[in-house]
């Protein structure tokens, strides 16, 4: 029966792929990328041999049925994403849903991902809390930062380091000054860095030093 495995890959450093992971690459029939050359890149590193297919936000919709078509002609086809779990702000849910639809058997392999780390070492609690992921850009960020203010539970939102400011100033509009934020970048890499404080302290500290690479804010609960 076929088979799509989900297979997460290092958000930063490369050892922190798993062996079953590994295994997985090398034994499947061939794997679908967010971006080829990224997913080559680990490939060499690992030194693993394999026919690498594009699947990413701006064809899953052209290419779907024929990915669909593909994957039941062999016995198990691996999704990578450049960094992290398939499917977690990635491109994957549209093939995931449609191999479901389909009878395609699904295996989500445990592995990498930067929301728990982030939630982890911001300090915040973490026996409840909501991941928003990437909010929008335009249409619908206003009433949704609205609503993370008033959350109950800790947030955990993904966000592009050249919007980082724009966030905080939104947030600054409606949440309790006290409340406490961490900002998480890099994480997992070499020049991991985690800031903490109340909306004018990390509003100060991002006028200081610019905020570069994969950034994670944390946000405690109301």
């Amino acid at each position: 029966m076929a088979k799509l495995i989900l297979i997460p890959t290092p958000i930063g450093n490369l050892e922190d792929i798993t062996l079953r992971s590994i295994r997985m690459l090398r034994e499947c029939d061939f794997l679908l990328a967010e971006d080829t050359r990224v997913t080559k890149k680990l490939l060499s590193h690992l030194n693993i041999t394999k026919q690498v297919f594009s699947f990413h936000t701006h064809n899953e919709h052209k290419i779907l049925d024929q990915v669909i078509a593909k994957i039941t002609e062999v016995n198990q086809v691996g999704l990578v994403s450049d960094a992290g779990t398939p499917g977690i702000s990635d491109p994957g849910f549209l093939l995931i849903r449609s191999c479901i639809l389909k009878g395609i058997q699904i295996e989500c392999l445990p592995g990498p991902t930067s929301v728990i780390p982030a939630l982890v070492v911001s300090g915040f609690p973490t026996d409840r809390f909501v991941f928003e992921g990437f909010l929008p850009h335009k249409k619908g960020r206003k009433s949704r930062i609205q609503e993370i203010c008033l959350e109950k539970r800790t947030s955990v939102i993904f966000e592009s380091p050249h919007r980082v400011q724009k966030l905080l100033q939104q947030l600054k509009e409606n949440i309790n000054p006290f409340r406490q934020i961490a900002i998480i970048r890099e994480i997992s890499k070499l020049y991991e860095e985690v800031w903490r404080g109340n909306i004018e302290d990390l509003i100060k500290m991002s006028e200081k030093k610019e905020l570069k690479g994969e950034i994670v804010v944390v946000i405690s609960a109301e």
